[in-house]
């Protein structure tokens, strides 16, 4: 085994952390800093100071002297079979000496070949056998173990008796090993140890014959049962070792020098040999703790550990195989390991974190132990020894194989039942492979096992022991393999599903159009089928079925963008960030298959997305920038289905004050808004009007608060629970984590909308597994998980990265989303990105954690550089006189015209339900008695602007919208028929240069309406609606004219008040389910601004009682 696998991988890097932390200034200089002195540089000890350097190497709160009594530097002491074939020590260490000295200047301290010979806890030093006296802080004791020598055993002192445990031991060996060329070399025990030794002293090439003495009936017997034990004895007897079973050693025979000329066993019998090495185990090294009046085992030794790894001295701490928790000591390395981990994170990481304990270790290994394969993992002998601990069942049941208390009388009578666990085994003699599985009697649970000569699976199975999930497979699978059918390539939807609830269209539709050639692109599809063409939330499922079609059928899938320009938004990205780019002509110009194109609905937001994840402008300070956004960017809002928005400050994980409740309340209630608590832990309000965006602003932002970006593809929350803030049961404090990455990443573009969620323990309140970014506190920090979703096609998120410690969340969430933002599709979701690239997760683990590409450094600078240029778009709108001119229903009165009919409901205002049918009156035909010409707009009112711009004008009770692209003018009726909503002179403006289309596309569900030529007025992906337009130009007199029909003709026909959305033309959903519960009279319900008390005022005399400053009679609320 690799030095390498014994190490903390970050803990590697640190000489390159370190230098490039102090290259830009970034360690502190003049903290106060604790003093930590570690006794012992085994194993453990290097493993704690790694885990403690890693973690503080920003903080700097500790300097570290570590005293080690070997001459050594720390050495991989499970690797320690190796040194006979390099005989170099240098090989076996587990950090070089240069990686010792490249840490921050005195943080590290070390002295080798050095002994403590004691402690004195009133004074806080340690002596030293050198003399030296040495203060501590913080004392931690690591002096690891001894290699039982048989004291009593007669001989056990003779020339040619060895232990296996130092290099000291092993170089002793060596030499004495060159003196007895040809003679028999034995090993007593036939444990891990034992079989390590007998394949050490079998490289030294020096002995003839090889001799391994057990006591037991097989070796490895605390890892493995009878048959995995005597199959792994085959095999060692084949590569030539003498395997003596059940022979206990009764006394060492000698000659008159005292040298070893064999062994008496206990039965009687004699073996001859030169040599003999004690592996029989280890007693932990504890004497010094014990002089200094530190609390140890009675029985079995070591130093008695609570969780936290502290001793019985205060200060004082314990780790590895010197330490006794819960009366017993561990003489594997990788709990030695864990505690070292407890202990390092609790000093750094306990501030932001609730600290965490050292629990029931991981006893699983696995190794190569004289060229057999050998792992054992979970609870191993649950079928013999009973399971140690069983899953509880899910919703609160009992503990599967919790004794009634009706069983334990027949339990007395009887005797006990066999363990509730069933054994699943194979064992093959021909290949000499084993394995055996473990699980709970109804076999949704692994409990462990042990496996021979193939131990690949071995990596999966820990984990799923160590989580106690249930397994979605029979348990036969584990062993005999799935039995797997075609690849899922997407074909389980059926044709007749449908995949586009806006339009109706069926998965056969698609497939059908692509297979007959009618559509050979996105575009096609869109085209021919409508799919998409709504709402367009179904766009990545009908990309996924276009493409498999296509690819079902050999043909090229093409990724462009759209059709003025030949590159995949990756590509785009790519280029736009190379050169620079950061305007739509320049881009157009550099990238685009017409310089002179406005673009289309597809480019322009994802080119206006683009340029804000790269340079971050206000999306709407400059009119090109502004016609490339949504209306929802275009207004800093969500529009509502009746044409106003909805107003969603930020509320940074859902931790918000009773002061800004308040704000919150006042400002709903001034403009008549509806309010809703959201999913994301946040208030929106509804029902704003155009009009009235810069005065709710203006009272939100003065009383503290910001935008919450709800309307733009980028973060919208970090949902938590409270966790350690407040609940019992949370490890993490998930509120503090959330507000600060919520903080973080605010107002950062992105490829679609993204959402995170903390959640403080595995209870996941949270429900962070299903967000794009998700952490669920364990004990060691954070897991993070990647890639959720909820909407059309839910996805649970996957694990990125394990137990990352909360230092560390941010660099690898900075690596996440700024890879992501760079390599994204449009409008492609986390979830639907990580299932298109190569490898999966897999491979982006190895991009974000590994470094596969070599670009990580540059992804954490894209993100510290665009989180750097933060600002809050609604503040700079509400100081900057042209932007506050934008919000405004018309350009031409400020008449407010409502289009929606309103209805009240459960004490709130909101608009009825979209009509059941569209306008299909042919506008477009009208036959109108005669037009005129008529001044409508100032021409200062339209910008001159590459993407296009537009204004809402009102003439009698009619609305119009007016276009002014590439210096033309064009004019419509304001009103979309699809859903009577008066909002086209907010939707973006395409062309396509070829055919010489201009269009502007409906906001609300993207009808692509004609504004100019033969079939202007046309909607080009529905035929059932269509839209009148009219002749308009610019005049010298600085006026825009419209060439229109009478005011009383032109609003029997276009007028507002007759297209208003009426509640008459509605159905109510409700209306039958309302009836039947109305008929139940169920027990306690009351109206909903009703109060239960007696004499309650209910919610509207309560609320105006306070307003009114009398809720505390005349002196106003009691604060």
């Amino acid at each position: 085994m690799s030095n390498s696998e014994w190490n903390d991988a970050e803990a590697n890097l640190l000489p390159e952390k370190v230098k490039e932390l102090e290259s830009k200034k970034e360690i502190p200089k003049d903290t106060k800093r604790t003093r930590i002195v570690v006794v012992g540089l085994g194993m453990v000890g290097i493993s704690f100071i790694e885990k403690l350097m890693k973690y503080d190497v920003k903080r700097r709160e500790y300097d570290i002297v570590v005293i080690g009594e070997e001459a050594h530097l720390a050495y991989n002491r499970v690797g320690l079979t190796s040194f006979f074939q390099h005989r170099q020590v240098e090989n076996l260490y587990l950090n070089p000496k240069e990686w010792y000295s490249s840490m921050p200047e005195g943080s590290l301290n070390c002295h080798l070949n050095t002994l403590v010979t004691e402690i004195n806890t009133s004074d806080k030093t340690v002596r030293t056998s050198a003399g030296d006296t040495v203060p501590y802080d913080i004392l931690v004791l690591a002096t690891g173990s001894d290699a039982v020598l048989p004291r009593h055993t007669p001989g056990h002192d003779a020339k040619g008796v060895f232990v296996y445990r130092t290099i000291d031991d092993l170089q002793k060996l060596i030499e004495f090993s060159s003196t007895k060329k040809g003679t028999t070399g034995a090993v007593v025990g036939g444990g891990l140890l034992g079989l390590e030794a007998a394949k050490a002293m079998m490289d030294l090439e020096e002995f003839g014959k090889f001799k391994l003495i057990e006591r037991n009936r097989w070796v490895l017997s605390r890892q493995l049962d009878a048959d995995a034990g005597g199959m792994v004895v085959e095999q060692v007897r084949a590569l030539g070792l003498d395997v003596l079973l059940s022979k206990r050693v009764g006394r060492i025979r000698t000659d008159a020098e005292n040298n070893v000329t064999g062994v008496r066993f206990e039965d009687g019998e004699e073996m001859e040999c030169s040599c003999i090495c004690f592996a029989i185990g280890i007693k932990a090294r504890d004497e010094l703790a014990r002089k200094a009046g530190i609390k140890c085992a009675d029985r079995g030794g070591g130093i008695v550990i609570n969780a936290d790894l502290s001793t019985s001295n205060p200060d004082i701490y314990a780790i590895g195989e010197c330490a006794s928790w819960e009366n017993q000591t561990y003489g594997l390395i990788a709990p030695g390991v864990e505690m070292a981990d407890v202990l390092a994170f609790n000093l750094t990481q306990a501030k932001a974190h609730s600290p965490r304990k050292f629990k029931r270790p991981d006893l699983s290994t696995k190794l190569k132990l004289l060229g057999v394969e050998v792992a054992s993992f979970g609870d191993f002998f649950a079928d013999r020894d009973g399971p140690k601990e069983l899953p509880a069942k899910r919703h609160g049941g009992k503990k599967e194989g919790a004794i009634e208390t009706k069983d334990r009388v027949k339990n007395l009578t009887e005797g006990p039942p066999p363990p509730p666990v069933k054994a699943l085994t194979y064992k093959d003699p021909f290949t000499q492979v084993y394995k055996k599985y473990l699980f709970t009697m109804d076999g949704k649970y692994l409990l462990g096992g042990m496996m021979i000569g193939d131990t690949k699976d071995y990596v999966k199975l820990v984990p799923m022991v160590k989580n106690q999930k249930p397994i979605e497979v029979p348990p036969s699978e584990f062993i005999v393999g799935a039995n797997k059918g075609g690849e899922d390539d997407g074909d389980d939807l059926a044709d007749d599903t449908q995949i586009c609830s806006c339009h109706n269209v069926l998965k056969g539709d698609v497939t059908r159009a692509v297979k007959d050639g009618t559509c050979k692109s996105i575009g096609d599809v869109k085209s021919c089928t409508k799919a998409g063409t709504g709402c367009g939330g179904c766009m990545p499922l009908v990309t996924t079925i276009f493409n498999k079609t296509m690819a079902s059928m050999g043909q090229e899938v093409k990724n462009h963008l759209c059709p003025h320009f030949e590159y995949s938004r990756a590509d785009l990205f790519n280029i736009i960030y190379v050169k620079k780019l950061q305007s739509f002509p320049e881009i157009m110009k550099e990238c685009g298959k017409d310089p002179s194109s406005v673009g289309c609905e597809p480019c322009k937001p994802t080119i206006g997305s683009i340029l804000a994840s790269l340079f971050n402008k206000h999306i709407i300070d400059d009119p090109d920038r502004r016609g490339l956004q949504e209306t929802n960017d275009k207004f800093l809002a969500n529009i509502q289905r009746n044409g106003t928005f909805s107003v969603v400050p930020r509320v940074s994980g859902g931790e918000i004050t009773p002061d800004k409740l308040i704000i919150i309340g006042t400002v709903a209630k001034k403009y008549n808004l509806y309010t809703k608590i959201t999913g994301g832990q946040r208030i929106d309000m509804f029902g704003a009007k155009k009009e009235d965006l810069i005065n709710i602003w203006t009272e939100l932002i003065d009383g503290g608060m910001e935008s919450g970006h709800a309307y733009a593809k980028s973060l919208r929350t970090v949902k938590s629970c409270v966790g350690t803030t407040w609940c019992r049961f949370g490890i993490g404090d998930s509120v503090g984590m959330a507000v600060r990455l919520e903080e973080r990443y605010k107002s950062i573009r992105s490829p679609h909308k993204i959402k995170g969620g903390v959640s403080g323990c595995v209870r996941e309140c949270a429900e962070a597994q299903n967000k794009d970014f998700g952490l669920i506190a364990t004990e060691k920090g954070f897991n993070v998980f990647v890639g959720g979703n909820g909407g059309a096609k839910p996805r649970h998120s996957e694990l990125l990265a394990k137990d990352v410690p909360p230092d560390d969340v941010i660099p690898i969430l900075d690596r996440y989303l700024s890879f992501y933002i760079r390599t994204a599709d449009k409008l492609q979701r986390t979830a639907r990105w990580i299932e298109n690239l190569p490898g999966g997760i897999k491979y982006l683990r190895e991009v974000i954690l590994e470094d596969k590409l070599g670009i990580c450094g540059d992804l954490e600078k894209q993100m510290e550089d665009l989180v750097g240029t933060f600002f809050c778009e609604w503040t700079e709108v509400i100081k900057n006189p042209e932007k506050r001119a934008l919000f405004a229903q018309f350009a031409n009165t400020k008449d407010a015209v409502e289009t929606v009919e309103a209805i009240h409901e459960r004490g709130q205002t909101r608009p009825t339900y979209w009509a059941k049918e569209s306008a299909h009156n042919d506008f477009r035909g009208t036959k109108w008695s005669a037009l005129a010409w008529q001044p409508l707009a100032k021409t200062a009112d339209f910008a001159d602007s590459a993407t296009g711009s537009s204004q809402a004008i009102k003439r009698g009770d009619t609305q119009l919208a007016i276009f002014k692209v590439k210096g033309a003018f064009y004019a419509t009726q304001q009103m979309c028929p699809h859903k009577r909503a008066f909002v086209l002179s907010d939707g973006l403006i395409g062309d396509d240069v070829a055919s010489g289309k201009t269009w502007v596309s409906c906001p609300m569900h993207k009808r692509n309406y004609e504004l100019a030529g033969a079939h202007a007025g046309r909607c080009g992906n529905d035929d059932a609606v269509n839209i009148a337009t009219f002749p308009a130009e610019a005049r010298d007199d600085g006026l825009v004219y419209v060439k229109l029909p009478p005011v009383d003709e032109l609003d029997a026909v276009l007028g507002t008040s007759k297209w208003v959305v009426r509640a008459r033309e509605t159905e109510d959903p409700y209306a039958q389910l309302d009836k039947k519960l109305a008929r139940l009279q169920l027990k306690g319900r009351k109206g909903v601004q009703a109060s239960h008390l007696p004499n309650g005022k209910g919610e509207r005399a309560a609320a105006n009682a306070i307003l009114a400053g009398g809720e505390r009679a005349a002196a106003g609320m009691d604060w």
